[in-house]
């Protein structure tokens, strides 16, 4: 029986200050937070999944993983491609798990690059996509206008998948040969690829033309704007990941 493949998984670190309830004598602690989801659905897929703090060198992780998850959360501080830093409020990202994290940026912009240097599969979700992007040279939309087609869910917190709309995907892609020609998913964010890093292009939007995927040709790496891991359903995006973490993990056995 072969053994699972390691999938790493980033996340994001806070005061627990910020947790109801928590103890008052451990306030100015910091913990790390990951999305569960994640975890829970990519093992269901058959990968073993692992927390990723900023403490884990992303070259020597990258040395023992066979795959990598870019998860959602915070905007990617605009200096890292050149947006408006005006909008930076300065708040400490420990208490406040909206405001900008050079950190983070600069832990997943690393293990972006040492996974690409190595040929390791990368899914990027949500703001993983738009790191994947920025990671690579490329640039954002600040904010997204209103329009007919909502991208940021009007719910406070994702319910049952909240699908929201249509995402269509480039034929022959590798979106379209994992999603299918279209597919209604949810959607929580305010802002988008506006020019392509290199080496990535677009292969899903929807009819407003916001990019929702993005991928490179010829490499193992995956961007989508929606939230895989709410799905109501499975999303086929995390049976990508393990499958092409097993492939990587098979080639070099």
């Amino acid at each position: 029986m072969s053994r699972r493949p390691l999938i790493g998984i980033t996340g994001r670190r806070f005061e627990l200050s910020l947790i109801a309830g928590s103890d008052p004598r451990y306030g100015k602690a910091c913990m790390d937070s990951f999305m569960s989801a994640f975890a829970t659905r990519i093992a269901q897929a058959g990968g073993m999944p692992v927390h990723l703090p900023y403490d884990a060198d992303p070259d020597d992780a990258c040395e023992w993983l066979s795959g990598v998850v870019i998860t959602g959360g915070q905007d990617v501080h605009p200096e890292r491609w050149g947006g408006d830093a005006s909008v930076v409020r300065g708040v400490d990202p420990r208490t406040d798990t909206n405001a900008h994290d050079p950190e983070r940026d600069e832990y997943e912009f690393a293990l972006t690059r040492a996974a690409l240097d190595r040929g390791i599969p990368v899914l990027g979700v949500c703001r993983g996509l738009q790191v994947l992007n920025t990671a690579l040279g490329g640039t954002l939309i600040e904010d997204l206008p209103a329009g007919p087609i909502p991208h940021l869910s009007p719910q406070s917190a994702p319910t049952d998948g909240d699908a929201v709309h249509v995402v269509r995907f480039e034929p022959g892609s590798t979106a379209a040969r994992v999603f299918g020609p279209s597919m209604t998913t949810n959607s929580w964010h305010h802002q988008a690829v506006d020019r392509c890093g290199d080496g990535l292009i677009v292969t899903g939007r929807t009819s407003d033309g916001v990019v929702e995927a993005v991928e490179m040709p010829g490499a193992p790496i995956l961007g989508v704007q929606w939230h895989p891991e709410w799905m109501d359903s499975d999303d086929p995006a995390m049976s990508w990941i393990v499958d092409e973490s097993k492939s990587r993990q098979e080639a070099w056995q």
